[in-house]
């Protein structure tokens, strides 16, 4: 009996190898690699999904973040709030630019930034907040946003969509509720290149230039700079990739939708902590809270029975060595990191696979 994985980047590409490699043949014949039909065309494709005024591609999803917050002329002396349970990237963008991260904790049934953590560690030096959509769960960023204005603040609202392309709150998409979204097409995202991959979506044109500026050192136009700018290119060979997928993107999730139902359906009732179920999340991760130190003796019971499990994250972003001078204590963010345990959820995870899986958890607890 095979193993059932975490994701399955074969199974995905499958059915759409044939028509990518044909557009990998057409550029290497051309040599369009950088700035190529495929690259522009996926910008303009991204933004009329996203609904916003202009998609930036670039290298990745932490180079996204590092763009927008160089364009906001986010720095030295400045201060960002981002939550303390995410990936890495959220707060190294920050530091990389020069200015604090500052962590906040978490909403227990959520996983996403605590308001209550925002209003208190507002200053007038916070320049920006990071809220992260994490697991493609979408934060409702009206409260947020009533907040800032409420407190008189002046900053402005990042989005990290890393893990939530396709994600809706009140009808419209992840990425494009704050002044500008950071999106990755890690080979892992629900929307995946086959390499490293990311874009920055907004409504600010001015933004949007500033961020094709930076991305390619500066340049306004060939050999004339600006500014001192960076190297964060979408190249032609990956925009191929995810023109192709885009289209399928909202069926993808759907069926992710549909895995995370099944699983929330069969998992009623043992003790564990089921994730938030929300009409707009795209379930790029399905997270259980395994409570009173079980997780890893759950986490091994899945490993006999074949079946991949993960946990995102093991230590919160307050606790990593380059931020433990002087961290915070953040209770639900340590709490999160020592109880999550995220499923196989992917488009093509079969019904028998899944199967699997309920049953090995079931077991476990004797049900």
């Amino acid at each position: 009996m095979k193993n059932v994985p975490l994701i399955d980047l074969v199974a995905q590409v499958k059915p759409l190898k044939a028509a990518i490699l044909k557009d990998w043949a057409r550029a290497l014949e051309k040599g369009q690699y950088i700035h190529g039909p495929h690259g522009q065309a996926f910008e303009q494709e991204l933004a009329a999904y996203l609904g916003c005024g202009a998609v930036v591609g670039c290298n990745s999803g932490t180079d996204a973040l590092f763009l927008i917050l160089r364009a906001l002329d986010i720095g030295p002396g400045d201060e960002v709030l981002v939550p303390a349970f995410s990936f890495f990237a959220t707060a190294e963008a920050v530091s990389l630019v020069g200015a604090k991260p500052v962590f906040c904790d978490i909403e227990h049934d959520t996983f996403l930034l605590s308001l209550a953590e925002v209003a208190k560690k507002l200053t007038n030096r916070t320049k920006a907040v990071m809220p992260v959509h994490l697991f493609g769960l979408p934060m409702d960023l009206r409260p947020l946003a009533q907040l800032l204005q409420a407190k008189r603040s002046k900053a402005v609202i990042v989005e990290d969509t890393a893990q939530a392309v396709g994600a809706t709150v009140r009808g419209k998409r992840a990425g494009a509720l704050g002044v500008a979204g950071a999106i990755s097409f890690y080979p892992t995202k629900n929307l995946s290149a086959a390499g490293d991959a990311g874009a920055v979506a907004t409504h600010d044109k001015a933004l949007a230039a500033r961020v094709k500026r930076l991305r390619e050192h500066g340049m306004p136009q060939r050999y004339h700079h600006d500014e001192i700018g960076y190297n964060s290119r979408l190249d032609d060979l990956q925009a191929a990739v995810l023109r192709h997928k885009l289209p399928r993107i909202d069926g993808w999730n759907a069926a992710r939708r549909g895995i995370a139902a099944k699983y929330h359906l069969a998992l009623q009732g043992l003790p564990v902590g089921l994730p938030l179920q929300h009409p707009g999340a795209v379930w790029h991760q399905y997270t259980l809270r395994v409570p009173n130190g079980k997780r890893e003796a759950l986490r091994l019971h899945l490993a006999a029975a074949g079946i991949a499990s993960a946990v995102f994250y093991p230590i919160p972003m307050h606790q990593q060595k380059p931020y433990l001078k002087g961290a915070p204590k953040l209770p639900e963010s340590e709490r999160a990191a020592a109880e999550v345990l995220s499923l196989p959820v992917f488009p093509e995870l079969a019904a028998a696979q899944q199967g699997r899986v309920v049953k090995a958890i079931r077991g476990f607890y004797g049900a």
